[in-house]
């Protein structure tokens, strides 16, 4: 078994910051990087830059302690976890310009025995493309043909739930892919040191891909819940109480619908399948198309109750985070909803309630009729309610405050 005493984590987002508290609550020496000042600031203050249950402590902890800290600068180290970004472009393929450029930062720290591990999620390839980067900016250290150590490559991704990611990183099973089986093992054993659920060996692309499919089916799912919402108000049936019925059935288990699909995982990683076979994929793509359809039905119910309140009142939009409980606004249908009553409803205030954040994202702030309110003060002067959101304190909402008023509510928590 590979033993690494030292580990450098590069993106301290979502999943790399927990995965390097984690690492160092094992008694690994952990060197976080970002591009962010405000990050770097946080973790080496013990503190974290976003809401994830029981993080904070594991930080703190583990900064006291001397095993974690952060910089700008790319350390050396026994191994590498590369957890950054990969958006879609326009054409919904993905931007690998954040692991290209993570790649070409931790060149110059190798010496020719480290192991990479690629988190970010990415399309079948990707592992061996930051491999290409590497080794083209590191010539010296390719493998020789005596077979020699050279560096060795992996992905690992990432398969937790926010808001129990300190729990999950711990107890779900994870897949390893290896570009070669020594790259695997290795990568094994890294992970070995906090995963106590079962280790799977593969591949590097068909972990990659496995990833993708795991995303692809939660979003498949949901476009059929969100299709049935749709029907069913057609048809003037409760949706809710239908779901709830059907899954009786022993082989039944449909999802519940929302007002989109959003984060950057369910509502990005289905695209890079599409990007990558467009014309075997075409079921994914449909899923995507109905998911991303959805929001435009919301504004169609919103402007249904609309029309029934006075021309100047406020809409009351509770919710901006992708799904409840969390800070996470990452591809969030509810942010592109309000955007949308703020352009179509120019003359009312949107009072947009969001209890894990301090602030309007960048997509809003801008906007005049926009208002970061508290959940009172927009009950209390909007006759009409937009529920986005499922959040514990929207469910935890007094019924008889609700009396009187319009009501759209996308989760069904109120029905």
């Amino acid at each position: 078994m590979t033993e690494f005493k030292n580990v450098a984590v590069i993106g301290l987002g979502y999943i790399g910051l927990p995965t390097a508290a984690i690492l160092a609550a094992q008694g690994v020496r952990v060197h976080g990087v970002d591009v962010s000042d405000r990050t770097v600031d946080a973790v080496n203050a013990g503190t974290v830059p976003f809401v994830e249950p029981d993080l904070a402590g594991f930080v703190s902890e583990a900064v006291s302690r001397g095993m974690l800290s952060a910089s700008k600068e790319t350390p050396e180290a026994d191994a590498f976890i590369v957890a950054v970004p990969t958006p879609f472009q326009e054409d919904h393929s993905a931007d690998l310009s954040y692991i290209e450029s993570a790649a070409k930062a931790l060149a110059p720290r190798l010496k020719g025995h480290e192991l990479v591990v690629l988190e970010s999620t990415s399309p079948p390839h990707t592992t061996r493309h930051m491999a290409d980067v590497i080794l083209a900016a590191r010539p010296d250290l390719r493998e020789d043909t005596e077979g020699a150590p050279g560096l060795l490559f992996a992905h690992c991704p990432e398969r937790v739930l926010p808001g129990r990611v300190m729990v999950e990183l711990v107890t779900n099973d994870r897949i390893v892919g290896g570009s070669t089986p020594r790259a695997a093992e290795a990568a094994r054993s890294l992970y070995q040191t906090f995963c106590q659920g079962e280790i799977l060996l593969t591949d590097d692309a068909t972990a990659e891909m496995a990833k993708l499919v795991e995303n692809s089916f939660r979003d498949v799912n949901i476009a059929f819940a969100n299709e049935l919402s749709v029907i069913c108000d057609r048809l003037g049936i409760n949706v809710w109480e239908l779901i709830k019925l059907a899954n009786h059935h022993p082989r039944v288990n449909i999802l519940q619908p929302g007002p989109g699909v959003g984060g950057h995982c369910i509502a990005v990683d289905p695209w890079f399948i599409v990007a990558s076979a467009p014309e075997e994929s075409q079921l994914i793509r449909q899923a995507r198309l109905t998911n991303d359809a959805k929001p435009s039905w919301v504004m169609d119910k919103v402007g249904e109750t609309v029309a029934s309140a006075a021309a100047d009142a406020p809409i009351a939009a509770l919710g901006l985070a992708f799904k409840a409980n969390i800070d996470d606004l990452r591809e969030s249908p509810a942010v592109d909803i309000v955007a949308r009553l703020a352009a179509r409803y120019p003359d009312r205030r949107i009072l947009t309630v969001e209890p894990h954040v301090d602030e309007l994202p960048k997509q809003l702030a801008g906007l005049e009729n926009v208002v970061l309110s508290t959940m009172d003060e927009a009950l209390e002067a909007a006759p009409v309610v937009v529920l986005l959101v499922d959040h514990q304190q929207f469910r935890a909402v007094d019924r008889d405050r609700l009396s009187g008023k319009g009501i759209v509510d996308t989760r069904g928590i109120w029905n």
